[in-house]
């Protein structure tokens, strides 16, 4: 990988990794069409990266992690369904980031969801309108929904909202939560894949370690844009546009690895 196309893939991180299209399935076909081979290492960057990502979230929100002790008992209720899930499947996650035509399908399926979201879950309906608001259970309830995110193209984030709104929070709270619930869950995800990376034997090189800093620098500075742009687009329009997305991106995909070609070949 070159510094280049680790300042590529940390854009992509940055720019995705809050928005419901999935950033780890984006990453991975932007690997292939850079051509960039899926060994130890890469598979680490395209974790490692996303926790730059998610430090944007404590910037941004750096008041609410002050707020109460409470707060951080609700992330730890939501984060546990994720960390026994990546801890009895890592072995098929693992697999599944080698797999372009599980981002497509992912993504298209996601973005039929995504679709209907708004009709199905109205913030006309909804009684939590805060974090604050959020109970013990809505928070085991997310973190149930965000286990869905592990299969590549399925997106962390719109699992989350979506999970959010289907337990009564509105489109801005949900996704709000969505956030903070990222903090724990990808920082133990970086420390779980950094310290296998190491007991697998491998030893992280002075040049892999700046290509490592160079994402997530790249990634949080990003992502701290994308955020402010996600939150104005889901106020104002919903999910429909993103669903829109999805669905054209994943169809293409499909269509190209069915075909027999190779995203590589963009």
């Amino acid at each position: 990988m070159t510094y280049f196309q680790a300042i590529l893939l940390a854009i992509v991180e940055g720019l995705t990794e809050f928005l419901p299209v999935s950033s780890t399935g984006h990453m991975i076909i932007a690997s292939s069409i850079m051509g960039i081979q899926a060994n130890d290492f890469v598979k680490l960057f395209t974790v490692c990266i996303q926790f730059g990502a998610i430090l944007s979230v404590v910037v941004l929100y750096f008041k609410r992690f002050f707020k109460s002790i409470d707060f951080y008992f609700k992330l730890i209720v939501a984060f546990i369904p994720a960390a026994i899930c990546g801890l009895v499947f890592k072995k098929y996650i693992d697999a599944l980031l080698e797999s372009p035509l599980t981002v497509g399908i992912a993504l298209f399926v996601g973005g039929i969801v995504l679709l209907f979201v708004d009709k199905f879950f109205n913030d006309k309906h909804a009684t939590t309108k805060n974090d604050s608001e959020v109970s013990y259970k809505q928070s085991f309830l997310i973190g149930c929904f965000q286990c869905i995110a592990m299969i590549p193209g399925v997106s962390r984030s719109a699992a989350t909202i979506v999970g959010g709104m289907a337990n009564k929070l509105t489109r801005q709270a949900a996704a709000e939560f969505a956030f903070f619930v990222a903090v724990p869950t990808m920082f133990a995800a970086t420390i779980k894949d950094l310290y296998d990376f190491v007991k697998a034997g491998h030893v992280i090189s002075a040049e892999e370690i700046k290509l490592l800093a160079l994402g997530n620098i790249v990634a949080f500075v990003v992502a701290i844009l994308a955020i402010k742009f996600f939150i104005a687009l889901l106020t104002k329009y919903g999910f429909k546009l993103f669903g829109i997305y999805r669905i054209i991106v994943g169809a293409i995909i499909i269509a190209l690895i069915l075909s027999g070609k190779s995203l590589a070949m963009f």
